[in-house]
């Protein structure tokens, strides 16, 4: 891919369907433990990842690929709970599989963040309302991540 031709994402969800498609999209974007942050005041769960830019290069087996900074925050979340991830390690660094939504009545749920190493964030949510946007210029990388999922 010419990296002049990127065009960065911007996408929104609020159903099941939106959540796959984010969900892939996200996967295997890695980040710092310190760069995500739950505001409760806000009710809202944000962090910022180095992105995998799987749709220009998920059918390709040499690079190079791209990677670009990723800014994600989830609405209207009323807790969050973080499962095999030191929250003191500030500078230790993640790899996202996947997102998930458990739901429950009348739109509310759970957003599960799955993490490799058996990581796990669950965001309760009153509403799916989540926006990603890539919020760098893009840059190249020779590795592709490679894993059994």
């Amino acid at each position: 891919m010419n990296i002049k031709n990127f065009k960065p994402l911007r996408l929104m969800a609020a159903d099941s369907e939106d959540i796959e498609v984010l969900s892939a999209c996200l996967q295997d974007a890695v980040m710092k433990v310190g760069d995500m942050a739950y505001l409760p005041k806000e009710r809202r769960f944000a962090f910022v990842a180095n992105r995998f830019v799987w749709e220009e290069g998920a059918n390709r087996k040499r690079g190079p690929f791209i990677r670009v900074r990723t800014g994600i925050h989830f609405d209207d979340v009323t807790s969050v709970r973080a499962r095999n991830i030191r929250q003191d390690a500030k500078a230790a660094v993640v790899s996202l599989l996947a997102v998930r939504f458990e739901p429950k009545e009348e739109g509310a749920g759970q957003l599960l963040l799955e993490f490799a190493g058996g990581g796990e964030i669950a965001l309760e949510v009153q509403a799916i309302n989540i926006a990603l946007s890539d919020i760098s210029d893009p840059w190249r990388t020779q590795n592709k991540p490679e894993h059994d999922r």
